[in-house]
């Protein structure tokens, strides 16, 4: 900064900062005239003498380490007159500055004298140097590791809120802001599912898994379902459409809370059903079975929240998929029937508009795989394949052998035509039951499973039907005109059941029943 030589040398400045001679800190040896190194802030003890010879006007320092007497040769001299800057009277004395490091400098003893040999100091009698102090380890090693778990902290929180952010982010878009009370938050229904634990798992199913979960607001039990859409294509229309299933409200319906939409994922929230899918108390050996009063009152209760779907709403809704996994039971064992993620909605009065096959094989309605468009008569066709699962105990489609499937369907008819169609009962029902409801549910099933649409009853005369409000009519009796389901005389059910039998499970041929009844009625 000054010209200095290096940061450990020995310097004489007049009247400045500069120095007019310097020099490496060190000494000479008396015997070899050999140089010797010394380093200023290696903190040990040095002697220094400064003379200035006033004849020959010159000035020497020696320097010399801890009890070695003087070196005959000095360390620097500079021949410099200094009558000019020394006064008559001046004082004499020390100064210190610090670099960069911090260091503390002492002076333990000196000497001086004007026109004369300074007196040599006594080194054993100057006092030791003091003790450097112990910084306290709160400073020299806690206060660091302080200062670098505080940084680590704060690294870690940023890098945890951002995942956190991640992890919690949601798709939300201005549109939705309407629909605001019947979206959920996805933190909290991550809280309410403990993370999607499998513990948590409900079931699966094509459409999505579904979990229990505890709200975290109010403590009320949901079960919450992941459903996969990556397309953006109609989100908008399914959205909407969800909010205006979650105002539906009826007892036989699970309902629908709300909603939550991430990027390539929907999250539908339902009340939580604790008896699980009518499906477990029915197949594969279950170890708890239903009696047959309350199997029916399953029945009937899905029947009345399949009512209130088609025609007691300000819209239709066409379920899409009834069957028995998709019937959910509460805690009294009422039907409740759920899962409307696949539901379309379609003013009264109007032709559905979608022609996407969506359902489960058996309870498809033939003309429902043909156009691809449900109705509330694709529905009614689904809910006779139900109630042939209920009464009987089977699927609509179990496998005999690898090469061959037993259609429940199929089976029923044959023991109706045989004329004992309570042989199709469950075996499991043992003698608890009322034959004349069984003997219904049966007969009704066939019916709703018509390959005809227009054969089928209406959900209303299915419920008038389980209801007792209307009498059944012997199967012998029905008949069809171009007015819809009417019951009259002299057309028998044989013409009904060869076309059920080959337009339903052989390819569904071109010979309907309403061509061969109209023909026989004629």
């Amino acid at each position: 900064e000054f010209d200095d030589i290096n940061d450990n040398h020995v310097g004489i400045d007049i009247n400045g900062l500069k120095s007019a001679t310097s020099y490496p800190a060190g000494y000479y040896e008396d015997d070899s005239h050999d140089f010797k190194n010394l380093t200023l802030i290696s903190g040990k003890q040095m002697q220094v003498w400064v003379e200035y010879h006033g004849l020959e006007k010159r000035m020497d320092v020696t320097l010399a380490p801890f009890k070695v007497p003087k070196p005959d040769t000095p360390l620097l001299s500079l021949s410099r007159d200094l009558s000019s800057i020394v006064n008559r009277e001046m004082y004499v004395g020390f100064s210190s500055s610090t670099g960069s490091v911090l260091t503390s400098h002492y002076v333990l003893g000196w000497s001086f004298k004007v026109n004369g040999q300074a007196e040599e100091l006594t080194l054993s009698q100057l006092p030791k140097l003091p003790r450097p102090k112990k910084k306290p380890k709160v400073l020299t090693t806690g206060l660091p590791l302080i200062l670098v778990s505080l940084a680590l902290a704060g690294v870690s929180g940023a890098v945890y809120s951002v995942k956190r952010k991640r992890k919690f982010a949601e798709v939300v878009e201005d549109w939705e802001l309407e629909y605001g009370p019947h979206r959920f938050k996805f933190k909290d229904l991550y809280i309410a599912t403990k993370g999607f634990k499998d513990k948590e798992l409900l079931g699966a199913g094509g459409f999505g898994r579904v979990y229990r979960g505890v709200l975290p607001s109010n403590k009320l039990e949901v079960a919450v379902k992941r459903v996969s859409h990556e397309s953006r294509q109609g989100m908008r229309e399914f959205v909407a459409e969800i909010v205006s299933i979650g105002r539906l409200r009826h007892r036989n319906l699970v309902q629908l809370l709300g909603y939550c939409r991430r990027k390539g994922e929907l999250l539908l929230v339902y009340d939580y059903m604790p008896k699980g899918s009518l499906d477990k108390y029915l197949h594969d050996q279950p170890k708890v079975t239903l009696n047959w009063r309350q199997r029916f009152r399953v029945i009937k209760g899905v029947a009345s929240g399949l009512f209130y779907l088609h025609g007691e709403w300000d819209q239709v809704v066409v379920h899409r998929d009834v069957k028995a996994s998709n019937v959910l039971l509460d805690g009294e064992l009422n039907g409740r029937l759920g899962d409307f993620g696949l539901a379309r909605l379609y003013d009264h009065g109007t032709d559905p508009q979608t022609t996407h096959v969506v359902g489960t094989l058996g309870y498809l309605a033939p003309e429902h795989t043909r156009t691809g468009k449900a109705t509330p008569s694709t529905d009614v066709f689904a809910f006779g394949a139900f109630l042939l699962e209920v009464a009987c105990g089977k699927r609509p489609i179990e496998a005999q052998s690898q090469t061959e499937d037993a259609i429940l369907v199929d089976w029923v008819y044959s023991c109706w035509s045989k004329g004992d169609i309570m042989e199709a009962k469950d075996p499991n029902l043992g003698s608890d039951y009322v034959k004349e409801e069984v003997e219904l549910v049966l007969k009704l099933g066939l019916l709703c499973s018509h390959s005809e649409p227009e054969v089928r009853p209406t959900m209303r005369q299915v419920l008038q039907f389980l209801e007792g409000d209307v009498s059944f009519p012997e199967m012998s009796s029905l008949s069809l005109t171009s007015s819809g389901l009417t019951f009259g005389r002299g057309q028998g059910f044989d013409d009904y059941a060869m076309s059920y039998s080959s337009s339903v499970w052989k390819g569904f041929s071109n010979c309907s029943v309403a061509d061969s009844l109209v023909s026989e009625g004629r």
